[in-house]
């Protein structure tokens, strides 16, 4: 596993201290679970971002190919 150096705000650190503590785990495995939530739900959004944008794309050139037969 990487080792990376990383600052945080005292009152953030607090809070991730405590919630840590609530779930019983360490500070280090409670931020690591949230930066994977955070990489998910980034990955879902880019990934109906491109699946908006193709469908935009599908359907204007389905309504060229319908104009070309109306």
């Amino acid at each position: 596993m990487e080792v990376i150096s990383l600052k945080l705000p005292p009152d953030l650190l607090a809070a991730s201290s405590r919630c840590a503590e609530i779930l019983g785990i360490s500070r280090a495995e409670y931020l690591r679970r949230g930066i994977e939530r955070m990489n998910r739900a980034t990955e879902a959004e880019a990934r109906a971002r491109r699946m908006a944008e193709v469908s935009a794309r599908v359907r204007r050139e389905s309504m060229k190919v319908n104009a070309e037969f109306g």
